[in-house]
């Protein structure tokens, strides 16, 4: 068999079309797509690891100028306690499959043996890439609960958190669908992780801040609401800018696979659907503030997209454009709404990531049936309902031990003070703090 090519020629300021006949094209080797696959992984996971810094300047530009360097210490920890975590239990347990319901429990990861290429079988990828691509992913989940937990947690009692969310919680959830699990069993489906990642994160943060408490000053005892807006609004903006950015990696690496045409003309797909939620979040929650507020409100853009971003997750791929627009502006109105719900029934939510990662992320799921058909209204709901009560109830405990134990919030002074002094010992912005002195 041949095909067509159509070829146009161009030269001495003329152009003509030839039609040149050319081999159609083979199906590539078994090698060359593991190393697509396994380069896929690698660079969409790297997109990813992006995606801390951008909960860093997102979260450091939404919190008071006194707990700035705090914040950005908890997310560099943070990102590394995920991975040693992941390494030491967490990505067995995910992916162990020894049971549909708490996964595996094989201590220290170790990557495979590279297969010989006569022996290879089709979509197969390094199992190194696919650790670091998921190792990314866990990060991502407790990045969420940073947020919205900022300004008043004890910094260990934090990271003692981040230890068995990112060990247990996060991998005994994750291996009841893409290990296998009985979520799996049942079709349930969340291509990148609305639910899986987001809602997880989500529900932490919720149990989190439930525990933790308010910051003191922002609920009045008459009801009244004291804003405390962030130092650095450019900061947010460019740590929105990046998470947009690395959600490329987040949902086009979710493909799995990057050996074939078909592989990466979905991903394409999934990249084109993905910034369309993203602007339609972005959109939508300007007009909604425009139209409530009087002003447009930037901070809520910036969730606007993250929501957009979280709601489109569950399903990239399908979609057509335009239903991507209408998922990721649906996800922009629940933030517009979800944050003043939240300060009505007094829960301190620093960032907007319970309306972001835990509202935008059950609705994600909850639309993936729109435009899947392998995936029913019935087995998203009982997705979402066992991760989340497991993933709250779970955390809750955890919140409620540590508190017994050594206690999660900083005392009344430091808070007052700061965190950036009371446990980094320095300032974020040195030259406007109280302490300085201007030569």
């Amino acid at each position: 068999m041949t095909a067509l090519k159509r070829v146009l020629l161009l030269g001495g300021g003329t152009g003509s079309v030839a039609l040149m006949a050319t081999p159609a094209l083979a199906a590539p080797s078994l090698e060359s797509q593991y190393i697509f696959n396994t380069l896929s992984f690698l660079m969409h996971g790297f997109l990813v690891m992006l995606m801390a810094a951008g909960f860093a300047m997102l979260e450091a530009g939404l919190v008071r100028s006194k707990n700035t360097a705090a914040q950005c210490l908890k997310n560099i920890v943070l990102y590394s306690i995920a991975g040693i975590m992941f390494y030491v239990l967490g990505y067995d347990m995910l992916y162990g499959g020894a049971s549909p319901y708490f996964g595996g429990f094989t201590f220290f990861w170790s990557a495979g043996e590279v297969p010989a290429a006569e022996i290879l079988e089709g979509g197969e990828y390094s199992a190194g890439s696919d650790w670091f691509f998921q190792m990314v992913f866990v990060a991502a989940t407790a990045s969420i609960v940073s947020g919205a937990v900022a300004e008043r947690a004890k910094l260990w009692s934090f990271f003692l958190f981040v230890v068995v969310l990112t060990a247990l919680i996060y991998p005994i959830q994750g291996s009841w669908s893409w290990g296998g699990g009985w979520l799996s069993e049942m079709g349930f489906s969340d291509f990148a992780g609305s639910t899986i990642v987001h809602s997880v994160g989500g529900w932490a943060a919720l149990a989190g801040c439930l525990v933790i408490g308010a910051r003191k000053g922002k609920y009045g005892s008459d009801g009244k609401i004291n804003p405390m807006p962030g130092a650095n609004l450019p900061l947010a903006t460019l740590g929105t800018f990046v998470l947009w950015f690395g959600w490329f990696g987040f949902n086009g690496g979710s493909q799995l696979a990057m050996g074939t045409m078909a592989d990466v003309s979905d991903i394409g797909t999934i990249y084109i659907n993905t910034n369309l939620a993203a602007a339609g979040g972005v959109v939508v929650a300007c007009i909604l503030t425009q139209i409530l507020y009087k002003k447009i409100d930037l901070t809520m853009a910036l969730n606007g997209a993250l929501a957009g971003l979280v709601s489109i997750t569950a399903e990239p791929l399908a979609p057509t454009p335009g239903l991507a627009i209408i998922i990721g502006a649906i996800g922009g109105v629940i933030v517009v709404f979800a944050v003043p719900l939240l300060d009505k029934l007094k829960v301190d939510d620093v960032v907007g990531a319970i309306p972001v990662h835990l509202f935008a992320g059950i609705w994600g799921t909850l639309a993936v049936p729109l435009s899947n058909d392998g995936a029913s209204f019935g087995s998203q709901i009982v997705g979402i309902v066992a991760v989340g009560v497991f993933t709250f109830v779970a955390s809750l405990v955890v919140w409620f031990i540590i508190k017994a134990i050594i206690g999660v919030r900083v005392d009344e002074e430091s808070e007052m003070e700061g965190l950036d002094k009371a446990d980094c010992g320095m300032e974020a912005y040195p030259e406007f703090g109280t302490g300085s002195q201007r030569m």
